[in-house]
């Protein structure tokens, strides 16, 4: 398993509406690409933008992600309904995360 932290510039915008520096991990495992967020809280906009953030990533490194993760204690109601229907997997603790 491989896991690094990439950031990157997006000079055309594509992530925030305005050239700026964009962070995210990425684990790659058997082939596997899992880009992955985690952090204390997130709200409806952030997980749009971790939405942004990894199509960012799979149109610079030509390759589809196989799943998006954002791991955090507390999510927002609204957030947990824009995960759903962006396809995002949501977890409370990393150790309830299902075998990679």
């Amino acid at each position: 398993m491989q896991v690094l932290n990439v950031t990157e510039y997006d000079d055309a915008g594509e992530v925030f509406g305005r050239p700026d520096q964009v962070e995210l991990d990425v684990i790659v495992k058997n082939g596997l690409l899992l880009i992955c967020e985690l952090k204390s809280s997130i709200d409806k906009a952030g997980m749009y933008i971790f939405e942004r953030t990894a199509r960012f990533y799979e149109k610079r490194h030509p390759q589809t992600a196989n799943r998006l993760i954002v791991i955090l204690p507390m999510i927002d109601a609204r957030a947990r309904k824009v995960a759903e229907w962006l396809g995002i997997e949501t977890y409370g603790d990393s150790i309830e995360v299902e075998a990679l």
